[in-house]
């Protein structure tokens, strides 16, 4: 599982996209915690590290954040660090959750929430999503299914009128996995990726393009990507914010990089001295979804069928 696992994606009608066939690749409840043998498993230790720093900052004297279920996913001799200071992490979790939140409660009728993540998400279940979301979680099977259980043996829920799916990272086409569990790209949505095993640039660019196929024009994709993909790729002219337009615009996106500094700032916090590996981003979707452009190129095909001229100058 180097990298997503394979798909082939549909051709759009318009607007040009490079196909990629791919290789395969509450209160809180602070005495329930997990018992996990994390020795051979890089996944389920990166995403308990993750849970530990939200169980941390929930006990922080004013946190950013509570998540009243990490404490179920965390081992119970889980070291406590309470200094005033705010991992890059937690500012980053924050900064995504009131932008996943804003953005849902502008939409109307069925909203549509996209996560990536590395399995241990608690957002469906601590969040305050309004009725008619539906929720899709892309993380690893293996990971995803020991925290379900988990998080069910401490009595997480989703909220009220929301359902919530979740799609093995592990699936052999993440773009008819999201389509069979209901995900309509004639319909707005937000996407985020946070914590989500990304181990090759391949693997980030296959997102890419999954969000870029599904996403409605006008909609949002944020979160964070490893700082060392950049890295990797950056010629001696080139800057992180030159090569990170270059990457999402190949895709038909146009990106900010956001200072974590600033969000600190922003929330009235102080980011923990320390080097950030991670890129936070916020993404809009300039292109249409293959679905717009397949309900456009049938509307097309119909009023020329029917010599509706009307019809045609309004499309």
């Amino acid at each position: 599982m180097d990298s997503l696992l394979g798909f082939v994606r549909a051709p759009a009608l318009a607007f040009p996209r490079h196909s990629l066939i791919c290789a395969p690749k509450a209160k809180m409840n602070v005495r329930l915690r997990a018992q996990f043998n994390t020795e051979d498993d890089t996944f389920l230790r990166a995403a308990i590290n993750c849970a530990a720093l939200r169980f941390q900052e929930t006990h922080r004297p004013v946190p950013l954040l509570v998540d009243p279920y990490a404490g179920c996913l965390v081992p119970p001799d889980i070291q406590m660090d309470l200094k005033k200071y705010s991992h890059h992490y937690c500012i980053s979790t924050k900064f995504i959750d009131d932008k996943l939140l804003r953005a849902v409660n502008h939409i109307d009728g069925l909203k549509q929430v996209v996560l990536f993540t590395d399995g241990m998400d608690t957002r469906p279940y601590r969040l305050n999503w309004p009725p008619s979301t539906i929720i899709f979680d892309i993380s690893p099977e293996r990971v995803f299914k020991l925290s379900a259980e988990k998080l069910q043996g401490v009595g997480a829920k989703i909220p009220r009128n929301c359902l919530f799916f979740h799609i093995p990272l592990e699936s052999p086409d993440l773009l008819h996995s999201l389509h069979a569990k209901g995900f309509n790209g004639n319909r707005p949505s937000i996407w985020a990726i946070q914590g989500l095993p990304v181990m090759t640039l391949a693997s980030f660019e296959e997102i890419l393009c999954i969000v870029s196929s599904l996403a409605m024009h006008g909609c949002s994709f944020l979160g964070e990507l490893p700082a060392w993909l950049a890295e990797t790729e950056l010629m001696i002219k080139s800057t992180t914010k030159q090569w990170i337009d270059k990457l999402f615009m190949s895709d038909g996106f146009r990106v900010d990089m956001i200072n974590y500094n600033e969000v600190a700032r922003n929330l009235g916090n102080e980011l923990a001295p320390g080097e950030c590996k991670d890129i936070l981003f916020v993404a809009e979707q300039l292109r249409y979804s293959d679905d717009q452009m397949e309900t456009w190129r049938r509307e097309l095909q119909r009023v020329e069928e029917e010599g509706d001229e009307e019809g045609f100058e309004e499309l």
